[in-house]
């Protein structure tokens, strides 16, 4: 069996005046504050909403 990679997203930047799809790709990762870290699955609907928003996270491997 293949194990699912999973990759930590850390929000670096505020949502206060983003776009609101970018501000549902960060809740749909489960980042809400500053400086807030998760780790999630590398799946191809993640990498989406992570592409989406690279401009406000830091992503390690």
């Amino acid at each position: 069996m293949s194990q699912v990679k999973s990759l930590k997203v850390t929000l670096v930047k505020s949502l206060i005046g983003t776009k609101k799809n970018h501000r549902l790709s960060a809740q749909g990762l489960g980042l809400r504050k500053v400086n807030q870290s998760v780790i999630v699955d590398d799946t191809p609907s993640n990498r989406g909403m992570i592409n989406t928003i690279n401009y406000l996270v830091k992503l390690e491997g």
